[in-house]
């Protein structure tokens, strides 16, 4: 069967894991007639399967930015039969992003590195591609006395009965691609 939704650089194979989400993908725009013209143009990068507590795990689908939109308009749907499909393990779409290394003071460079491949925008953006559809409505950094951080993001709170079993797979996934510790909450109504 022919890989039609893996996109490779230099010739490399794709792993036993991008192969099972290939088929998956094909499987469902063969026979979803509705999300077939959708899935059409969907390619992905890579695949990661992250441990999130004992006994479970979630795939983390990358695909290119560009098709990050049109992977947007499918994803709900998409997530549902892959995770039908993969019933022990939760599926996450994120965009495949560069950080480019700050350029050094001495050596001046023919082009300034753009502000979306600085090390914090690109952690930012994970961050949004996480939580996708839902909305941040905050963010905080705390420091604590040893120095550690901890950020606490704070996400619309009319998405918190379809998203509250997501949350610490969302922190476990953030922390294996970025190494930062991260709390979701939704934020409690405040009465006046």
């Amino acid at each position: 069967m022919a890989t039609t939704h893996i996109l490779k650089r230099d010739s490399a194979l794709p792993t036993e894991t991008e192969l099972l989400v290939d088929r998956a993908l094909q499987d469902l725009e063969s026979h979803s007639p509705e999300l077939k013209k959708d899935l059409r143009p969907i390619q992905i990068t890579a695949v990661k399967e992250v441990e999130v507590t004992a006994g479970r795990k979630a795939l983390v689908i990358f695909v290119p930015v560009p098709l990050l939109k049109a992977v947007h308009k499918v994803q709900q749907r998409v997530i549902r039969e892959l995770e039908k499909k993969f019933s022990d393990r939760q599926v996450l779409f994120i965009a495949q992003r560069r950080i480019l290394k700050k350029p050094p003071r001495v050596n001046r460079a023919k082009q300034p590195r753009p502000m979306s491949r600085t090390q914090a925008v690109v952690h930012d953006k994970i961050l949004d591609d996480l939580v996708y559809p839902t909305e941040i409505v905050g963010k905080r950094t705390r420091v604590k006395v040893d120095g550690s951080r901890t950020i606490k993001v704070f996400l619309d709170s009319k998405d918190a009965t379809s998203l509250e079993y997501k949350l610490d797979t969302f922190s476990a996934v953030y922390r294996r691609l970025t190494g930062k510790d991260v709390v979701f909450e939704f934020p409690a109504e405040h009465a006046f």
